[in-house]
């Protein structure tokens, strides 16, 4: 009975959402997070000035991508705002002068925070795979970690998971060597529980 009063969310509950949080709509409900942290913010920031030259300017590597900094992504009803998506260019040479994007992207990037985790595993990622975003990476900020899925037969599988201070080439963007601890250099560590 609950399920069946419940409101569905529309974009303008997005666009009336307070500018300090990110508004998603997953399955027809409204879902509202806080801004980044710095630690979640950081990774997010390194890994796109680490892939940006060669895979999207052809500096040190092949090119052949657009990647882009929290986009808001239209998918199948669902508004989503992943921490980074890219494009390969023969899919969108260009990104469309438009305030969201409805082209599911290539590959999507989630830096988990202990507040999103569990929402970006099981909400956002079975989406992201029904849309047929062909490579995810999950990355932890807080447990330095990379996971690393490719979507086979509708179903996301888990290639690698890298931790650390490793050095990785990672699918899609394995043309280069990766350093991970770049991820996590410039934020204190966090507290030992």
């Amino acid at each position: 009975m609950a399920d069946a009063a419940r409101k569905v969310a529309t974009y303008d509950d997005v666009l009336a959402a307070p500018p300090h949080m990110v508004a998603e709509i997953v399955d027809g409900e409204l879902v509202l997070s806080p801004r980044p942290a710095s630690r979640h913010g950081a990774a997010a920031s390194v890994l796109s000035e680490e892939l940006g030259p060669p895979f999207k300017r052809g500096r040190g590597g092949p090119g052949g991508w657009l990647i882009v900094y929290e986009p808001e992504l239209h998918l199948a009803g669902n508004v989503l705002v992943p921490d980074l998506a890219g494009w390969r260019r023969e899919r969108m040479p260009l990104f469309p002068d438009t305030p969201f994007m409805t082209l599911a992207p290539d590959w999507i990037c989630e830096v988990l925070s202990p507040g999103s985790a569990r929402f970006d595993r099981k909400k956002k990622m079975p989406i992201y795979g029904q849309e047929g975003v062909r490579n995810a990476w999950l990355v932890d900020p807080v447990e330095r970690t990379l996971e690393v899925y490719r979507l086979a037969d509708a179903h996301w599988s888990l290639l690698a998971t890298f931790s650390d201070d490793e050095r990785v080439r990672a699918e899609p963007f394995d043309a280069i060597e990766l350093e991970l601890g770049l991820l996590w250099a410039d934020v204190e560590p966090a507290p030992v529980k």
